[in-house]
């Protein structure tokens, strides 16, 4: 299973942790058959002025999404840009008619838990801007980010290593948080501090593991964070098929290992300019890493449904371009 996975990861993923689909470049063909619908992801109407949509970011730890978010609050070209302050971790996205067109951190921190996922989201968001608007009919758009799952899990042990945790998420499922016996801690200190590579990889508890995955299923077909509802593999099974109809069902996803091809798609979905360029940058700390060959090999065992996940959504991206292209 890992020698398949090595071949879905070279099929798949882009050398030199860089891919751009040019103008004019001839369509590759592709294993994955996506309708129109699919591809075709245009927003009817999207009005940002008005008093009902509402884009939210859904935010994976360690895909760039920070980057991303900050391009939300600070370069859009609109009548009501947001207004942000020095000193002040949040902006102000209200536009005239002083209605909240964006749920993402730096317009709202964390108001349904650190880093919410698809699930807690869902359950959450509504309610929150009915909380400060008063209950109306609104359109929700969701969008995320997404990385090469090799670099994200790296990208995230070396945080973790320098002491980060995000011990605050909530993980709520069912109208409940997970419980410590559901989700043990991998750690007995305040934190991971030091944490080798080989010691992350070990904790079968790891929320890093297949963390893309997980952050955009529906839990509740898993029955959330109780792992003795069914077998593994079938658990598996159902969390994947979610993510990946849930990647078909957002409004918007992006790559990081696309910017300037998730830039356009962005604009094009939603009729929005950026008044940047999105930078792509080729050579990050995780890249630069000195990597055994059996520590990727357990990398990509450990995170095998993010490895399927991402070929998915890279293959159906990059359809989105070609038909954005045509």
């Amino acid at each position: 299973s890992v020698v398949l996975l090595g071949v879905v990861y070279l099929t798949y993923f882009c050398p030199d942790n860089f891919c751009s689909l040019s103008i004019g470049a001839s369509t590759p063909e592709y294993s994955e058959k996506f309708v129109e619908k699919d591809l075709i992801h245009q927003v009817d109407n999207f009005n940002v002025e008005g008093d009902q949509d509402v884009i939210v970011f859904l935010h994976i730890q360690k895909t760039g999404g920070t980057t991303f978010g900050r391009h939300l609050v600070q370069d859009i070209a609109l009548e009501s840009p947001c207004e942000c302050y020095r000193n002040k971790k949040r902006c102000d996205c209200l536009n005239k008619k002083q209605h909240m067109w964006l749920f993402s951190r730096y317009s709202n921190g964390w108001p349904c838990g650190l880093h919410a996922d698809w699930t807690e989201l869902k359950n959450c968001v509504s309610d929150y801007i009915d909380s400060h608007e008063g209950p109306g009919h609104r359109r929700y758009l969701y969008v995320t980010i997404l990385r090469d799952p090799y670099l994200r899990y790296l990208s995230e042990w070396k945080h973790v290593q320098r002491g980060s945790t995000w011990m605050g998420a909530r993980l709520k499922c069912n109208g409940r948080e997970a419980s410590l016996e559901e989700v043990p801690f991998c750690f007995d200190e305040e934190d991971w501090s030091g944490v080798t590579l080989e010691e992350f990889l070990a904790c079968p508890h790891n929320l890093a593991n297949n963390r893309q995955t997980r952050m955009l299923a529906n839990l509740s077909v898993v029955s959330c964070y109780n792992t003795s509802a069914m077998s593994s593999e079938k658990r598996d099974q159902l969390m994947l098929q979610s993510a990946k109809d849930n990647l078909r069902e957002v409004t918007f996803f992006g790559i990081t290992e696309f910017q300037r091809d998730t830039q356009r798609l962005f604009e094009s979905t939603f009729h929005l300019k950026f008044q940047k360029e999105f930078i792509q940058h080729n050579a990050t700390h995780t890249s630069k890493l000195n990597i055994s060959d059996s520590q990727h090999s357990a990398i990509l065992a450990a995170n095998s449904l993010d490895v399927q996940l991402y070929a998915f959504a890279r293959e159906l991206f990059l359809q989105r371009l070609s038909v954005l292209n045509a």
